[in-house]
């Protein structure tokens, strides 16, 4: 089916250069398109919208939905790894929960261009800090494809980009903390990349392949030069020297996940940094403790779904929680689940797999069987 078209005013004022096509015409080889839409009666359509998405997120109704209609399309350009999605939405949510993100192998980086309407509301995996008043412009919301969110969407239209996870870290090295962050198209750079984004969509379709890929690639260097200015890791030797610092933590961390002293004290004094300028490195994340907290929060989530058969309380001791209530409480608060559950839905994840495994080795071997009768 073809993408939908809308002829509504625009919720906010995009130079008609930004304005993308309808129709696609005939594409490179090596340059896959595909659409869908829906649009109707709303269980019917949401419904067909659902199933969809399912490959990569799982949609719910919004709260507040109530209109007899829905109406969705998207417009999808692929090369090699690489994909641009072109979205016209209704009000939903868009979710990914740790049991999800826990149990596939979806690791992209996402960046979704809100050019129509309101920008989305990101709902991190844990709390944060409230963000600033966001401005009525176009916005771009970067996502960890490996970490659990859920995403509000209003009346509106969507470029998402999805990236590997090793291009991005090319020019970004912590991949993992772009999850929830924004820029807005208030600076010339942004403005300029939002531009050759949406110029990359219109434009994709009377490209050859290798053209079409390094403009990819150059969205990508675009996005990761505008979010690593954003979180000060860019622009000049100060800035890279925090880039530098900024690494060297968090290699220290990860290492150290298991260590019960591991502590913002005891990350100063081995690397010999001042608690301010760490503070600053990892605000986003509401401090250094935080930070450490969060990742072994997601280091027990990771080992509840691949150890099931280890006791929830021995995982939560290897990882510095010594009181199983207060580490119960934590891992529901970032995750909307308790650890328990997660448990049991990795073990029975893993019953399933290996179900689907002993059904296709014995099909397998009738089959085999078969042909050496027929032999």
């Amino acid at each position: 089916m073809s993408t939908a078209s809308n002829d509504d005013p625009l919720h906010i004022a995009i130079p008609p250069r930004l304005l993308l096509p309808l129709e696609p015409p005939d594409l490179a080889p090596g340059i896959v398109h595909s659409s869908f839409s829906v649009q109707g009666d709303t269980r019917q359509s949401f419904l067909a919208w659902q199933e969809r998405m399912s490959p990569v997120y799982d949609i719910l109704p919004s709260s507040n939905q109530a209109e007899n209609s829905f109406e969705a399309s998207l417009s999808r350009y692929t090369i090699d790894n690489l994909s641009i999605f072109d979205f016209r939405t209704g009000p939903n949510l868009a979710v990914r929960s740790l049991g999800r993100v826990s149990t596939e192998s979806i690791r992209d980086i996402s960046f979704s261009v809100f050019l129509e309407g309101p920008p989305g509301q990101f709902v991190g995996a844990k709390p944060r800090r409230d963000e600033p008043h966001i401005p009525r412009v176009p916005s771009i919301l970067a996502l960890d494809m490996a970490q659990p969110c859920t995403i509000r969407s209003f009346h509106g239209r969507i470029l998402v980009l999805f990236v590997p996870r090793a291009l991005v870290e090319q020019s970004f090295p912590d991949a993992a903390s772009l999850h929830g962050r924004w820029i807005h198209a208030t600076t010339p750079l942004t403005r300029l990349m939002i531009e050759h984004l949406v110029a990359l969509n219109r434009q994709i379709a009377g490209l050859g392949r290798e053209n079409a890929r390094q403009r990819f690639v150059t969205a990508v260097e675009l996005l990761a030069a505008a979010f690593s200015r954003l979180a000060g890791l860019s622009g000049d030797a100060r800035a890279a020297v925090r880039a530098a610092v900024y690494g060297q933590v968090r290699r220290h961390v990860e290492a150290n996940l298991h260590d019960p002293d591991l502590s913002p004290d005891s990350v100063l004094k081995s690397l010999h940094l001042s608690r301010a300028s760490v503070y600053r490195l990892f605000e986003h994340e509401g401090g250094l403790a935080a930070y450490i907290r969060g990742r072994r929060l997601r280091m027990a989530a990771d080992e509840l779904v691949r150890l099931p058969h280890m006791e929830v309380q021995d995982i939560a001791s290897g990882l510095g929680f010594n009181s199983a209530s207060s580490f119960t409480r934590a891992f529901r608060r970032a995750f909307d689940i308790a650890p328990g559950e997660l448990h049991e839905y990795a073990r029975l994840h893993q019953r399933e797999h290996a179900e689907r495994q002993r059904f296709t080795s014995a099909g397998n071997a009738e089959g085999s069987g078969a042909n050496r009768k027929a032999s």
